[in-house]
């Protein structure tokens, strides 16, 4: 007799994730968007820049964060299950797919070159604009998730945990860039917040005797921001990829040739976005960091002096001298740097070489999407009108620094 074996396509995998250990991918429309190639090229697209520059092991990708978004997604859907909150398996399948596609429109090196290539496309923008495309090819299956994503969903919470001042993006990109870097001050709990999440009235809350992990949360991430994300130099680097994007950019409108992937060129010479066309969207998902890294080699040995000095910048990391202040520098000072690096190049660069650059910071928002603690009673209280908090009132205030910039040969 003989017998047929039927061989399924095995898409129930299992991924091990050094920030959260096993991962599951419990939905098979989940593997498939994973296997996508919208999605496969988050792969080449950096987590945070050229932090590798500061912090050597900062490699990661958006690839990793959204896997481990999606994990934690999954876990708090787990979490608030087990407290009584009705989630549907479309329901959960959806939250899981809105969160691990909610970077799928990162462009080359994330938020820095952000605006950069598409005028004011930002980058959720761009995600919904994906997805929107991705829906079509899925029959449909991405709609509810869409729907998440945008806010337009009738159960608010699932939006919270995919854009909030407390959703698992937060938390698994300030997990994950902590081990990454080596900062601890970033390490927060996971599990603990998630354990103390609940939802009341469609809404997420938090557990009241979750108060000070969610502080902790809160301080951990404003550590980090000062620490690691506006650290001068990380800063700086950040600014100096938006810089030199901008000189190629107006090279080219100016006629001149600069070398450069073909995709990448196509951004270069093209400025009108106001609609995005079919081949807009085609050359934006074949670009990644490995275009603008090839490109800013190359652009070493132009002979724009100012392209070149910034290009050398990052590819010898030779960053310029910076210093930093809690106040804007005195304009005669910038001044006398200007003057003195038109002097030692012999041309009048120097306000291009010489920038201040400004980074802010508000810790948490007591007005816009605030965080409400559920008290045994069932009441809400906003996170700092608790009788409990201790940090909560004194990190809502806006914080800026200013950093200076200038050649290190003046």
């Amino acid at each position: 007799m003989q017998i047929e074996v039927s061989i399924m396509t095995n898409k129930f995998k299992i991924i091990n994730d050094p920030v959260h250990g096993f991962i599951n991918i419990p939905h098979e429309i989940l593997f498939d968007v994973i296997e996508h190639p919208y999605f496969q090229r988050l792969r080449r697209i950096s987590q945070t820049g050229l932090l590798n520059l500061i912090f050597p092991g900062a490699t990661h990708t958006r690839f990793h964060h959204a896997l481990g978004a999606m994990h934690l997604m999954f876990t708090a859907l787990e979490t608030l299950k087990l407290k009584g909150v009705t989630i549907s398996k479309e329901e959960e399948k959806a939250a899981m797919l809105a969160i691990l596609l909610h970077d799928i429109g990162h462009g080359p090196f994330s938020h820095a070159l952000e605006n950069m290539l598409m005028d004011d496309w930002h980058h959720e923008k761009l995600s919904l604009l994906l997805m929107n495309k991705m829906n079509e090819e899925f029959n449909g299956e991405l709609s509810m998730a869409i729907e998440m994503f945008q806010g337009k969903y009738q159960r608010k919470f699932f939006n919270q945990l995919i854009s909030s001042q407390l959703d698992v993006d937060r938390l698994d990109y300030l997990k994950r860039d902590s081990f990454y870097t080596g900062v601890v001050e970033g390490n927060v709990n996971t599990q603990r917040i998630i354990s103390m999440m609940n939802v009341s009235e469609d809404e997420l809350v938090i557990d009241a005797k979750g108060i000070y992990s969610i502080e902790n949360f809160l301080t951990a991430r404003m550590f980090m921001y000062w620490q690691v994300y506006y650290h001068k130099t990380s800063a700086l680097a950040e600014y100096l990829l938006v810089k030199i994007l901008a000189r190629a950019k107006f090279l080219v409108s100016q006629g001149k040739k600069l070398p450069a992937s073909e995709n990448l060129a196509y951004f270069l010479h093209k400025n009108e976005f106001e609609k995005a066309t079919g081949e807009d969207i085609q050359r934006f998902t074949e670009l990644d960091d490995n275009d603008v890294i090839q490109a800013i080699k190359f652009w070493t040995k132009s002979d724009d002096v100012v392209l070149s000095y910034l290009c050398n910048c990052v590819i010898q990391r030779k960053f310029p001298k910076t210093l930093m202040s809690s106040k804007p520098f005195d304009k005669e000072f910038i001044e006398d740097k200007i003057a003195r690096t038109n002097l030692k190049f012999g041309q009048d660069i120097g306000s291009e070489l010489v920038d201040q650059i400004a980074r802010n910071l508000l810790p948490y928002n007591a007005e816009h999407q605030p965080i409400y603690l559920l008290q045994k009673d069932g009441e809400k209280t906003k996170l700092d009108h608790s009788e409990n908090q201790i940090l909560s009132s004194f990190i809502n205030q806006l914080n800026t620094k200013y950093i200076l910039s200038f050649p290190r040969e003046i």
